[in-house]
Order: C-alpha cells, then sequence, then structure tokens
C-alpha cells in the first residue's frame, strides 16, 4: 500500500470516525450540561426566544457601533477566509466529485482558474489573520496553542491542495497524499478544538439572545 491508497483509504475512514464520533460526543455533553432553572419573569416587551436567539445572531454577524473602528477590519479578514474555504469546499471540482459520492447528488463548480484564485486570497486572509494575531497585544496574550493549532490545521489543506492542482513541481501522487493527510488531520482535531465554533456559533449566539432578551437588553 503506497502513501495515496493509505490516505484514500484506511486514514480516511479512520479520520471521519473521529470526526463523526467527536462532534456527537460534543453535542451530547452539551445537552448534558446542567442548566439553572429560570425563575423570573420576563420583562415586558421583551421578544419571544425564537426572535430573541435570531435576533442576536444576525445581529452579530458585524462587530456593534462603539468597536466597529477597530474590529472591522479583522471582521472582513475573517469573512473572506471563511468564505474562501466555503467554496473552495463547495465549488471544487475535485470537492465536488468526492461529496457527490457520499451524499449521491452533484452540483456545477466553478471554473479550476477561480478556484485557484480564491485559495490564493483564502491564503493570504488567513496569513494576514496570523500576522494580526501575533502582532496584536490583547489577542497575542489571549491566544493559546489550540488558536494557532487550528490556524495551521486549516491552513495545511488549502496549501496542499493548491499545490496538488498547480504544477509546482513534484509527482501527483505525493502531493495529492499529502492534501488528504492534511483533510484528515483537520477532521481529527475539528471536534476537540475551537473549530468546533462552525457548529456552535448559531447556538452561543442563540442563547445569549435568549438570555439577554429576557431581561429587555437589546443586542
Amino acid at each position: 500500500m503506497d502513501w495515496l491508497e493509505l490516505a484514500r483509504g484506511p486514514a480516511m475512514r479512520i479520520s471521519v470516525a473521529v470526526f463523526l464520533a467527536g462532534v456527537a460526543l460534543r453535542a451530547v455533553s452539551l445537552l448534558r450540561r446542567r442548566r439553572d432553572p429560570v425563575r423570573s419573569a420576563a420583562r415586558a416587551g421583551s421578544p419571544s426566544a425564537t426572535a430573541a436567539a435570531f435576533g442576536a445572531a444576525l445581529h452579530r454577524m458585524w462587530p456593534s457601533a462603539p468597536f466597529r473602528e477597530q474590529a472591522a477590519v479583522p471582521t472582513v479578514v475573517a469573512y473572506v477566509f471563511h468564505l474562501g474555504l466555503l467554496v473552495i469546499v463547495v465549488l471544487g471540482t475535485p470537492h465536488i466529485l468526492f461529496l457527490s459520492g457520499v451524499l449521491g447528488v452533484r452540483w456545477p463548480g466553478l471554473p479550476k482558474g477561480i478556484i485557484d484564485a480564491v485559495s490564493g486570497i483564502t491564503l493570504g486572509a488567513l496569513g494576514f489573520a496570523l500576522w494580526q494575531r501575533l502582532h496584536h497585544p490583547v489577542r497575542r496574550h489571549l491566544s493559546n496553542v489550540d488558536d494557532y493549532l487550528s490556524w495551521a490545521l486549516t491552513t495545511l489543506p488549502v496549501l496542499t491542495g493548491l499545490a496538488a492542482t498547480t504544477p509546482i513541481g513534484g509527482r501527483y501522487e505525493t502531493l495529492l497524499a499529502l492534501h488528504l493527510f492534511s483533510v484528515e488531520l483537520l477532521l481529527i482535531w475539528f471536534p476537540f478544538g475551537k473549530l468546533m465554533h462552525a457548529f456552535l456559533f448559531g447556538f452561543s449566539r442563540g442563547v445569549t439572545g435568549i438570555r439577554y432578551g429576557r431581561r429587555g437588553v437589546k443586542v
């Protein structure tokens, strides 16, 4: 068995199993957490729980006015690489072929040149995000191993995927194996680090909105 066969076979199955089991474990642990009962009545005129949850989730998609000037650049950078990752995964033809084998449906993708350009922009945004984290005194102080490891494991698949589809030298099979291994490392780490915010951010914002909504706080 060569490296590409290992990456396509056992390594992929193991990483997907760890990903699914880890996500399920995190979900169960959150659902089983003790919740303090709500003993106070909702403030008069407070929105419904659904309205408060969706309102907070949507409102927090952009910084509040007092922080807008300072947070605008990091927010834009975050949107660029998040949307870039989404475009690469969902509209890149090799990924569509892989996902269609799992989901049983297929959709049209973007031309390779556009995906390569999006990959380059995404790498640039990820690099700038790292630079900001390293040079901002507060953000650097708050960052830990999880932040840097999550950044590295998010960046590696984009870098290796671009290398595998661009004639930069090296055997295609080797570069593809490296790309698959980087994706598998990402899948294994995903449920156990801050990358889980991809699934949890909406719920956390919703819970905050419901709690503040009952108290009459405008979010």
